[in-house]
């Protein structure tokens, strides 16, 4: 049995956990209880009994035969609760909008979590859809603008392994050059990704350091077939401006918790 801090870790909470990320991650493809029994290595009897006390509690939901598993409807009660909690995505908010109405592009807030970033708000442009960017979405950081902003707020010790995944013929895949652009993102100031992570879409990120260690960016992100030199100069000159009103007046910990994540 593992442990967490010291503590022994629960296994029938961790075998709940397990369960619910599994479906998450399926997105709209549900499961088959053989399918998850296998998957997290436990009894089909077990998986079943899990699976009904879920159900009867709204954290799972199944079709009408009974035979499909999918993630129910608490599971994103407790992300907007996540979300309306944290004084820092509150702040952030309106300036997003700020920042959309200048510009009339895509907008996102992000937070390292791991080896991914996780979008905690959008503001999508009128001009085109990018369902890659809902909120509550995890890309790997290292192909996205925001990740990128984030990674190298860190010393090169702290990034992870490589081979890394490509999500486009031009994502990064190594360490090696992974650490290079890092180096060019520090002295810049501020990431771009040009379609490593989508193909087609050019994004740059921005730390906001209001935090220690810096866990938020937001980005903005342009299709390719729009940015022109003058475009991607605005985009850069709003955006560092933004960075600098979200800076100076979001909200300190006060009394608050200091979350670790």
């Amino acid at each position: 049995m593992s442990e967490t801090g010291g503590v022994r870790e629960v296994k029938s909470a961790a075998r709940t956990v397990e369960l619910l990320e599994v479906l998450a991650a399926r997105g709209d493809r549900p499961a088959r209880l053989q399918e998850l029994a296998d998957e997290l290595g436990v009894p089909r009897s077990s998986m079943y009994a899990l699976l009904q006390t879920l159900i009867s509690r709204g954290w799972v939901r199944t079709d009408v035969t009974g035979s499909l598993y999918g993630i129910g409807m608490h599971a994103l009660l407790t992300g907007t609760s996540y979300l309306d909690s944290d004084p820092r995505v509150r702040a952030v908010r309106p300036y997003l909008d700020e920042a959309s109405q200048a510009l009339g592009e895509t907008l996102h807030l992000g937070r390292l979590d791991g080896r991914h970033v996780t979008y905690l708000a959008t503001r999508e442009s009128h001009e085109y859809l990018r369902t890659i960017s809902r909120v509550g979405r995890r890309l790997p950081a290292h192909v996205g603008a925001l990740g990128k902003a984030l990674l190298a707020e860190r010393g090169e010790e702290e990034l992870p392994e490589g081979p890394y995944e490509a999500l486009t013929p031009r994502s990064h895949t190594s360490r090696e050059s992974l650490a290079a652009d890092l180096t060019e993102v520090r002295a810049r100031g501020y990431s771009i990704d040009r379609e490593e992570g989508v193909t087609g879409i050019v994004g740059f990120g921005f730390t906001l350091r209001y935090d220690s260690p810096v866990r938020d960016a937001i980005s903005c992100s342009v299709p390719v077939a729009r940015l022109t030199p003058e475009h991607e100069g605005r985009i850069v000159a709003v955006m560092r401006e933004i960075r600098a009103k979200i800076e100076a007046t979001a909200p300190g910990t006060g009394g608050a918790p200091h979350w670790r994540r």
